[in-house]
Order: C-alpha cells, then sequence, then structure tokens
C-alpha cells in the first residue's frame, strides 16, 4: 500500500467523468488500498479515485468506523434533505454547506465485482453522495450555498 498524491481542485481530471471499472482484479485492489490509506493519511471520510488521478468509477468511504468500497456506483433513491457543511480533500480549507438527501440506497460491486446495495442515512448518505458526484466530475463547491464566499475568496469553480 501506498499513500497517493490527492489532485487538487483547478487540475483538469477533477472534472472528467469515469469510466467503469471493467477489470476486478490486483490493479483495482491496490487501487483501493492505496486509496484507503491515502484516505486515513489525509484524515477523510472518502475518497474517489480522480482524486487520486484515476478516472475509474471506484470510491472508498468510512463514516463512523465503518468502511466500504463501492465499485461502479449508481444511487437507486434517495429520501430527504438535509443541509450540512462539507469539506473535500481537493478543495483544501474552504468549508461550505450543501444540501444533500438524509438517505440514499446505493447499489454497487465490491472488489471482487459482487453487486450489492448498500442504504445509508445522514452522513454516510452524505458521504455517499459527495463522492459519486467525484465520479462524474462535481465538486462540492459546484453545489455549495456558500458558493459566492468561495468565490470571493479567490476559489474559482
Amino acid at each position: 500500500m501506498a499513500i497517493r498524491k490527492v489532485v487538487k481542485i483547478g487540475e483538469t481530471s477533477l472534472r472528467k467523468k469515469s469510466k467503469p471499472v471493467k477489470d476486478f482484479d490486483e490493479g483495482l485492489w491496490e487501487l483501493l488500498d492505496d486509496m484507503k490509506e491515502t484516505m486515513y493519511h489525509c484524515d477523510g471520510m472518502g475518497l474517489a479515485a480522480p482524486q487520486v488521478g484515476v478516472l475509474r468509477r471506484a470510491v472508498v468511504i468510512d463514516v463512523n468506523n465503518a468502511y466500504v468500497e463501492l465499485i461502479n456506483p449508481v444511487i437507486l433513491t434517495s429520501k430527504g434533505e438535509d443541509t450540512e457543511e462539507e469539506g473535500c480533500l481537493s478543495v483544501g480549507k474552504f468549508r461550505g454547506r450543501v444540501v444533500r438527501p438524509m438517505q440514499v440506497t446505493v447499489k454497487a460491486q465490491d472488489r471482487f465485482g459482487f453487486e450489492f446495495t448498500l442504504t445509508g442515512e445522514k452522513w454516510l448518505a452524505r458521504c455517499m453522495c459527495h463522492e459519486i458526484d467525484h465520479l462524474d466530475g462535481i465538486l462540492f463547491v459546484d453545489k455549495s450555498l456558500d458558493k459566492e464566499k468561495y468565490i470571493k475568496n479567490g476559489g474559482k469553480i
């Protein structure tokens, strides 16, 4: 396992749509292990493959000491609404309020290619949405209610 460099806002790869994972092999397992180590090293709750420069639909999340890997995730359902402050390892120190669903159900595959569904509430739901957005080139600052504050402080969207 290795700690990878986290891609920062402004780098074009963060705005590209990721391709589906097709090979569930040692290369994927190494990527997932490296992403997990990088996320923990950076004190994050989640990390998407594009954040380490890999345009594949893979996400690692750890909310409340519950680690999960989502490969090729798709949000099936969402319920409710929740507004909380978010940050991002690719954005830096800026934090902004974002409206997300209170509950989401995601269909994904594990590192071996087996399909499963996962329902998360509150922070797990928020984190799943945040990381899945990364797979489509969307950053939380794009959805932040505090977007103007970000722009005024020199950030670019």
